[in-house]
């Protein structure tokens, strides 16, 4: 994807830098030629985006022309069912926040980062955009996936009300460099990556997985998300109203095609060079039967994923390999 001349010497904020997505846009943002001085970054030790004061005074003295909001409180299904609080309020407030705090400094377009857990847990597949609360939420990430949506309609409703231009895009499952590796706190890639590279180094005879591992999950590498996430943020403003009546609603993101967790800790095993038993849990829950993104939308746009599922996988394991002390989330 060639630099996009719309986002051409604006001052780009992109919120939660840190994070795996935020920093693989800010890689896709040098790649295509964006100025360093251009892009502005704040540590969440100097803005904390849930402090609305903060936030203020941030957007007050720091002059901006486009906001990316990826910072969010993300995890697995472990993490989603133990922290519920945590999940629906940290996440509620970056959005409410930032959205607003960029509107009220002018700010005239901005792309808030989703998730695909937005929609319904027993929603047709492929999902498409319309089935945004058409059904049931999947109960285990309910509280996250009901920020997400907030997000959305906030986007949604500044748009109608004031004539902004803020921009929301859905993404399936991420994985890749940048991703959390911690053992109780992490999404299915990198805690299976981890386990069964643990496994295959301490000669382990078998990994166990929870559920039955018959459930269907899409796979989107970062890099890819960042790519798109550029792409949409810098489509032509009546492509995108096209594109997205009545609402200036969300876009998909994914790559259309979904695995099997058994066929995923298959890929896993042989990456890692893990030869013992892969059993399942069924006692444990599986979450949602299945989570494939209809993409078609972003597809009409001129969009789709480059990177195929094993060459990311192996790629993401010499990431790992390659880091040097504690994993994220563990202390030194």
């Amino acid at each position: 994807m060639t630099a996009d001349t719309s986002l051409a010497g604006k001052r780009i904020f992109v919120a939660g830098h840190g994070g795996m997505v935020g920093s693989a846009i800010l890689r896709r943002l040098t790649a295509d030629g964006h100025p360093p001085d251009r892009i502005v970054t704040r540590p969440h030790a100097e803005l904390d985006l849930s402090d609305q004061a903060a936030v203020r005074r941030f957007f007050a003295a720091e002059p901006v022309d486009v906001v990316i909001l990826a910072a969010a409180k993300v995890g697995g299904i472990h993490a989603n069912d133990t922290y519920p609080a945590e999940f629906i309020y940290e996440n509620l407030m970056i959005e409410c926040n930032v959205i607003h705090q960029a509107f009220a400094a002018g700010v005239g377009r901005l792309l808030l980062l989703g998730s695909s857990c937005i929609y319904p847990k027993h929603a047709g597949q492929p999902m498409g955009e319309a089935a945004l609360l058409t059904g049931t939420l999947e109960p285990t990430n309910e509280p996250y996936a009901i920020a997400k949506i907030a997000g959305i309609k906030l986007c949604e409703s500044y748009n109608r009300q004031y004539g902004v231009d803020y921009r929301s895009v859905m993404p399936t499952n991420l994985y890749g460099p940048g991703d959390n590796f911690h053992p109780d706190n992490s999404h299915v890639v990198p805690a299976l990556m981890r386990r069964f590279h643990e496994a295959a180094r301490g000669g382990l005879p078998e990994v166990a997985i929870w559920g039955s591992g018959t459930p269907l999950r899409e796979f989107l590498h970062v890099d890819d998300m960042a790519e798109a996430s550029l792409f949409v943020l810098g489509l032509d403003d009546a492509v995108y109203r096209a594109n997205t009546r009545p609402l200036l609603s969300h876009i998909n993101v994914g790559t259309g095609t979904d695995v099997s967790i058994a066929e995923l800790a298959r890929l896993l095993a042989g990456i890692t060079g893990f030869r013992g038993r892969v059993v399942f849990d069924p006692s444990k829950p599986d979450g949602t039967p299945r989570k494939l993104l209809d993409v078609s939308r972003l597809s009409r746009m001129g969009w789709q994923a480059r990177i195929p599922l094993e060459q990311g996988l192996r790629t993401t394991y010499e990431w790992y390999l390659a880091r040097q002390g504690p994993l994220r989330g563990e202390a030194a």
